[in-house]
């Protein structure tokens, strides 16, 4: 008996270490190999940068964003990475800059001028598959997933789909893939905040139209974004 006792003893013992070992095993595994890859949906307030003399806003110009992020840590504590993402935006723009087309089916750009033409809609929309790519900072562990982040990166945006809407005294009308939309748009981002909820801003450094012109200038219009981002595990 007293044998049999001692086997016992010896056998949980060595499951107690074999146990212990393997469980640190796990968080070591852990603690060198997670990553923080993510679903991320924006919702962003858009605006016109660099506008012609006349062009304004009104209205809520909205933008919807979504897609998933690769994260690829390149620190031993892992707070500092790259991220790789693909995703599909929508962006709307609501403006007094009409696009139209004339009898000979060419576009042509004005500014209106509600004194002159009644209008209660008119906006430009683009839709894009994005890439972003972003420098990462945060302060998250292996067992910390609520956590402050820094993002700072660009976002690279191919156009599969342009459209614009009018509605007025001169009557409605839309018109779709006009070709002097820039099919390649990109710009710089930040995302910044807690948790789940973040600020983010992206700043266009190439034009929304190319080739276009008013009053013999060129129109070098720019997206202005600033919004919300959410980030998901």
């Amino acid at each position: 008996m007293k044998y049999l006792i001692l086997t016992v003893i010896t056998l949980l013992s060595f499951w107690s270490t074999m146990g212990q070992i393997e469980n640190d095993t796990i968080v070591k595994e852990t603690d060198t190999k997670y990553r923080e890859d993510q679903f991320y949906f924006a919702v962003t307030y858009n605006l016109l940068g660099k506008k012609p003399d006349g062009v304004s806003q009104s209205g809520f110009s909205s933008g919807f964003h979504l897609g998933f992020i690769r994260d690829f840590p390149f620190n031993k504590r892992r707070n500092w990475a790259l991220g790789l993402g693909l995703g599909l935006s929508s962006n709307s723009f609501n403006n007094n800059f009409l696009i139209y087309k004339d009898e000979e089916n060419n576009y042509g750009y004005i500014v209106l001028d509600k004194n002159d033409i009644n209008y209660t809609k008119n906006k430009f929309t683009t839709y894009m598959v994005e890439m972003p790519l972003q420098l990462r900072w945060r302060t998250s562990t292996a067992e910390e997933y609520k956590f402050w982040r820094i993002y700072l990166g660009m976002n690279l945006g191919y156009v599969v789909y342009n459209s614009t809407k009018f509605k007025g005294d001169i009557g409605s009308f839309k018109d779709d893939r006009i070709e002097e939309f820039n099919d390649f748009q990109y710009g710089l981002t930040l995302s910044a905040g807690y948790n789940t909820w973040n600020v983010y801003i992206y700043y266009g450094l190439n034009p929304i139209f190319e080739g276009i012109s008013l009053n013999n200038k060129s129109v070098d219009m720019n997206a202005v974004k600033i919004g919300l981002i959410f980030y998901i595990l």
